[in-house]
Order: C-alpha cells, then structure tokens, then sequence
C-alpha cells in the first residue's frame, strides 16, 4: 500500500521497465524513456504490474522528450 519514487538514469530504468513488463532483449533496445518524465505502475503484493506502465505529463512534452532520446541513440 506503499508509494515509491524510484530516481535512475535511463540504462537503469530500462532494466526496470523490463523486468516489469516482461519485454525482450529486442523490445528493450529499441524502447525509449523520456528525460524526466515519471513512469507510473501500479504493483500488486509479489510486485507485479496490475495496469500498463504510464507516463505523468502532458503528451505532446512526453513526445518530444521520448523523440529527443531516439535523437541522441541516432547519433551516435
């Protein structure tokens, strides 16, 4: 019943974002998360997802936060 804020860099919510979403090697690499943008899950007791993961904010800042990280995964 507990509300946690967890604060990473993306490599590390991306471990995160996989294992809670049970999402492949393949799926991972090509999944973007937006600078700054709070991902919310709701959790059941054995911490399992019981909604799909959301973004907190306003969809077009969501947007151009995730286009700005496939940017810099382009150039390098």
């Amino acid at each position: 019943g507990d509300d946690v804020l967890v604060v990473a860099h993306g490599n590390s919510l991306r471990a995160l974002v996989k294992m809670l979403d049970g999402m492949s090697e393949a799926d991972i690499v090509e999944f973007n998360i937006p600078t700054g943008v709070p991902i919310l899950y709701q959790l059941d007791r054995g911490l399992r997802p019981t909604a799909p993961r959301r973004f907190l904010g306003d969809a077009a800042a969501i947007e151009a936060a995730t286009r700005a990280v496939a940017a810099q995964a382009e150039r390098k």
